[in-house]
């Protein structure tokens, strides 16, 4: 595949960083972070750290989730006067289940550049191994932090052909368990992954019962990936072979 480089043009750079383990960012990433004029990012902090791992020095704007309403407008107007911006999460790809929805849609408004720099995410490293069906899924991202809210939206997703995916922290993952059991029963295939590309990467397979038993011996830390299969899918190789 032929690699042609261009120089950087004035625009926002949406650029995936790792999720855990840091030899996970691309090339064109760092190449991307080396080139740009300034970096919006959640935390300067976490930011920081990547970025003198890579051996990268850039001037860092916060963009989070408190204050991207009023940044969006300001970050846009660099754009127009000719910056270069990255936009960063603390991990994985800005704007799923994290800030920047809001700077994308104002860049669009004004007709600016906005270019994907495709590299990990959770939820699509915890399907690809998870053994459930890929083919055809729907992401929740994070669910309310009221259990009522939360199991009402469960309800809504019951006989959901495909297979769901969400996101939890590790306050809440038990809890999040429980109401997967009470919704969609204790007998409904699911896998659990937490702590992915890290050293103590897990993946729980099998019935929600059995995962809720080996959660409860355990500690929970982490963040959470919870992918729940649909009714009719069965765990069994031999089905599958058939």
């Amino acid at each position: 595949m032929e690699q042609i480089a261009s120089p950087l043009v004035s625009g926002l750079y949406i650029v995936a960083t790792p999720i855990g383990n840091l030899g996970d960012i691309t090339i064109r990433a760092t190449e991307i972070l080396k080139s740009v004029d300034l970096i919006a990012c959640e935390d300067t902090r976490t930011t920081g750290k990547l970025l003198q791992h890579y051996g990268i020095r850039c001037a860092m704007i916060s963009c989070h989730e408190h204050n991207e309403r009023a940044r969006a407008e300001e970050i846009a107007e660099k754009i127009r006067n000719g910056l270069r911006v990255a936009l960063v999460c603390d991990a994985g790809t800005p704007t799923i289940s994290d800030p920047g929805f809001r700077l994308v849609r104002e860049c669009h408004a004004r007709q600016l550049l906005v270019t994907p720099i495709p590299g990990a995410s959770a939820f699509t490293t915890a399907l690809c191994a998870s053994g459930l069906p890929s083919d055809a899924f729907l992401f929740l991202g994070f669910l309310s932090t009221k259990s009522a809210t939360r199991i009402r939206v469960l309800k809504g997703y019951r006989e959901f052909p495909h297979t769901l995916i969400l996101y939890e922290s590790c306050h809440r993952a038990k809890r999040l368990l429980d109401e997967i059991i009470q919704v969609f029963g204790s007998d409904r295939i699911l896998a659990v992954a937490r702590e992915l590309t890290k050293l103590h990467e897990t993946f729980y397979r099998g019935n929600a019962g059995e995962i809720q038993r080996l959660l409860d011996e355990r500690q929970c830390r982490g963040e959470f990936v919870f992918l729940i299969a649909s009714e009719n899918f069965s765990a069994s190789i031999a089905e599958v072979l058939a």
